[in-house]
Parts: structure tokens; C-alpha cells; sequence
């Protein structure tokens, strides 16, 4: 199970650092759909370093538990929020964001149940 986990950590690592590159380099194809949510320019620095230390987290979690359940879980609830503005605001693509959440609940069951 521990191969598992270091799989889905890995990719979901390696998902983060991407979207936070994006999100600093001011992609155009990352910044339309965050910002017709009601997302400032301002917070996408901000975002993209929640996204690095996220992915920090999870690797270093492979190691140290309790630092990948809790990397795990606040990525999870990172991309339950994106899933939730894009609702709020009637926007119905959110296929990229829960995909995402549910990647980090694999990530969290995985690293809780290896152990």
C-alpha cells in the first residue's frame, strides 16, 4: 500500500508544483477561469505558494506521517474551496479541481493506512 501512496503523493506533487508555476507565470489558460470566479491577480502568488508547500508537504510525508496526512488534508480542502467558487459563481467546470481533491483524499487514505 505504501507504493500506492508514493505514487499518488508523487503525481499529485507533481500536478501542484505545475498549477503553482502557471499560476506565477500568469498562464492565460490558468488565470481565465480562476479569475471569472472572482479571484483577484493579487491572491495567484499567494495560491501558487499554498500549492508548493502543499506538494513540499506531501513528499516530505513519505517520510514523516503526520506531515503527509496533514499536507494531504489541507490540499484536499485547497481544492474543495476551487470546487466550491466555481459553484458559487454558476461556473460548472470543475472537473480539474475535484479531480485534484480527489487525489488528495487518495493521498491522505493511503498515507493514513500505510502507516
Amino acid at each position: 500500500m505504501f507504493l500506492a501512496c508514493v505514487i499518488i503523493s508523487g503525481f499529485l506533487a507533481v500536478a501542484l508544483v505545475g498549477s503553482a508555476m502557471a499560476k506565477l507565470r500568469r498562464m492565460e489558460q490558468v488565470v481565465a477561469p480562476i479569475t471569472s470566479v472572482g479571484v483577484p491577480l493579487e491572491w495567484f502568488p499567494f495560491l501558487a505558494a499554498i500549492e508548493l508547500l502543499g506538494a513540499a508537504g506531501l513528499i516530505i510525508g513519505l517520510a514523516v506521517p503526520a506531515i503527509g496526512i496533514a499536507a494531504a488534508t489541507g490540499v484536499m480542502l485547497y481544492f474543495v474551496g476551487a470546487v466550491v467558487a466555481h459553484l458559487r459563481a454558476g461556473d460548472s467546470t470543475i472537473a480539474a479541481p475535484a479531480f485534484l481533491a480527489f487525489m488528495a483524499l487518495g493521498a491522505l487514505i493511503l498515507r493514513v493506512y500505510s502507516m
